[in-house]
């Protein structure tokens, strides 16, 4: 009896992601030796079914060993970059398992295991605090994590003061390319951490098209390469509500608390823009930057 169970539950299973893939146009993977994960046009296969107003935007990724260990990923609040990273999470693992997978073509390598740091809880039972928590996760990855691991980290350092989350960002980065080699995609509205790229071909920097008009943006849902200098934090907090007054207040204090920012950190230049040169251009003219503003407009003509 137990047998035929089993039996049974193997053909619902096969059954099930058959029909999966079929009334949802999957596609199947195929599997590679090379550590290397390519997927073009993939989809989340959640959201796309659950998205009523618009369609789902899907994206490609590319990740190696050579040029693409580590992606950096910046951009606005609410305009993909968790999605994007779960998604080829899913992916990965449905591909692994022996499903087809949402994509119009993919190859990906198998993985021993996918690491997530993905979202903010507490334990105050214990006292132990969102920051402590995420602390013990990172601790945790980058203790057990090898080469043939996925890594998905999104926004380390958030729970702490800024300088000192942008260094334990930039720490985590480092002993990943240095010590891990894991595949990573690392979320982060630090934007300083784009010059990480220039020291490193492993480092790719990619963030989320944005279509500007006044006062108005629109988030195209296209990762891209290039990196972002804004996160629009108060244009998100303006939809979700915010008085109108500290609304206001808001976006005069960014002037304000840059300037007290760059007196803060005597030695390191800086330029009139308010953002930090590093030695090299200003950051925020960089290289990275200027690409992300040609493919925003490419996207916005097309």
């Amino acid at each position: 009896m137990q047998e035929t169970a089993r039996a049974i539950a193997r053909i619902d299973c096969l059954y099930s992601l058959a029909c999966a893939a079929y009334d949802n146009r999957y596609v199947r993977p195929s599997l590679n030796t090379k550590a290397t994960i390519s997927i073009k046009d993939g989809r989340h296969p959640i959201i796309e079914k659950y998205l009523k107003d618009e369609l789902f935007v899907p994206n490609d990724v590319t990740l190696n060993h050579e040029d693409h260990e580590i992606l950096v990923i910046t951009g606005p609040n609410m305009a993909g970059k968790s999605t994007y990273m779960r998604q080829v999470a899913v992916l990965v693992l449905m591909a692994q398992a022996g499903s087809f997978i949402p994509a119009k073509e993919g190859s990906i390598c198998p993985v021993d295991r996918i690491f997530t740091r993905i979202g903010a809880s507490d334990d105050i039972l214990t006292g132990q605090s969102t920051f402590m928590m995420e602390m013990k996760e990172v601790s945790y990855i980058l203790k057990h994590a090898t080469s043939r691991s996925l890594l998905i980290l999104d926004e380390i350092g958030r729970g702490t003061s800024t300088f000192d989350g942008m260094s334990i960002a930039r720490a985590v980065i480092e002993y990943c390319l240095k010590h891990i080699h894991s595949l990573t995609l690392f979320a982060t509205h630090y934007h300083e951490l784009i010059a990480m790229a220039d020291d490193s071909p492993k480092i790719k920097n990619y963030t989320v098209a944005v279509k500007e008009r006044g006062k108005n943006i629109k988030f195209l849902r296209r990762i891209i390469p290039g990196g972002a200098d804004r996160s629009y934090g108060l244009h998100v907090a303006r939809l979700a509500g915010l008085p109108e007054k500290p609304a206001q207040a808001g976006r005069r204090h960014p002037g304000r608390l840059g300037k007290e920012r760059r007196c803060a950190r005597p030695g390191q230049g800086a330029c009139e823009s308010g953002a930090v040169t590093h030695g090299r251009q200003p950051l925020f003219q960089s290289r990275h930057r200027q690409a992300a503003q040609r493919r925003c407009q490419q996207y916005d003509a097309d």
